[in-house]
């Protein structure tokens, strides 16, 4: 299902970025980069954060080991209301 109409790309496409190695977006704003590209409007924020949620994804530091990662430079994404 397409879940970003702006970038047009699917619950599948967030799902392939989606991993547990250290180069794996941990982050909504790093889901963006992975596909190739940016927030525009932001609705899909959400979507994209509850299919992180549920592949089981660890996000923010606790994700990283030793407390050492590329995540702290991350910029943070609201989604738009």
């Amino acid at each position: 299902m397409i879940i970003c109409h702006c970038n047009v790309f699917s619950d599948h496409d967030v799902r392939a970025c989606l991993g547990d190695g250290p180069e794996c977006p941990r982050a909504v704003g790093e889901v963006y980069t992975c596909l190739g590209c940016s927030p525009n409007c932001g609705r899909c924020a959400r979507t994209i954060l509850a299919i992180m949620r549920e592949s089981g994804v660890e996000q923010g530091c606790s994700a990283c080991p030793m407390g050492q990662c590329s995540h702290h430079d991350a910029p943070a994404l609201v989604a738009a209301e």
